[in-house]
């Protein structure tokens, strides 16, 4: 099974992309975030991938962060939801948003979601509700590492941008540091310096 890939785009339509790996071409399905977060056409990405094999096809699925490949899995547990929806269902809703509104059980908010209705919202919140804790922490802590990249300023994007400069993708690196935030807690983490912040990226993604 395809775990993962990296490589160059090489075209993007409005649900997939072709990420092309030493002159192989792999269609990968996408979420709207997913797609809206892959460089231009040409540009090195990595990602998180889950093949769905049937009958009559082998299927990729992409992700940019790990905790969205997990919820992705995890929303496939669910009885009456397939890969699609719950690729539906990703492009909806953030996951630390949707682990919020499953762990809550708020079914309106859940029925925003395109092809959401109510039974299938109750379905997720009770047989989820009690799984998705750590994957909301997760999530969380990636959007927020995301949040700072955006700002531009910083240590905290001094490490991003010097992980990237070191050849890894913008979303491994930012993965990397969501989870020494993860394990260090907030205070810690904010009281790294920038060669500190390296230092345990590296590490995070030895």
């Amino acid at each position: 099974m395809i775990a993962s890939l990296t490589g160059k785009i090489q075209y993007i339509a409005p649900d997939r992309c072709v990420v092309d790996v030493s002159g192989v071409g792999y269609e990968v399905f996408l979420s709207t975030e997913g797609l809206a977060r892959l460089p231009e056409r040409g540009g090195e990405v990595f990602l998180h991938i889950h093949t769905n094999v049937r009958e009559d096809a082998i299927v990729l699925f992409g992700f940019a962060e790990r905790a969205e490949k997990e919820m992705f899995l995890t929303l496939k547990t669910v009885s009456g939801i397939g890969p699609k929806l719950a690729l539906a269902i990703l492009s909806g809703m953030q996951v630390d948003v949707l682990c919020q509104a499953i762990s809550m059980e708020d079914v309106k908010v859940l029925t925003t979601i395109s092809g959401v209705g109510k039974k299938t919202a109750e379905r997720l919140c009770m047989e989820l509700k009690d799984k998705v804790g750590d994957l909301q922490s997760v999530a969380a802590d990636t959007t927020k590492i995301s949040a700072a990249a955006v700002s531009g300023s910083g240590p905290l994007n001094d490490a991003l941008s010097a992980l990237t400069n070191l050849g890894y993708p913008d979303n491994v690196a930012r993965e990397a540091l969501g989870r020494v935030k993860q394990q260090l807690g907030d205070e810690a983490f904010s009281d790294l310096k920038v060669e500190e912040l390296i230092r345990e990226g590296l590490r995070a993604l030895a």
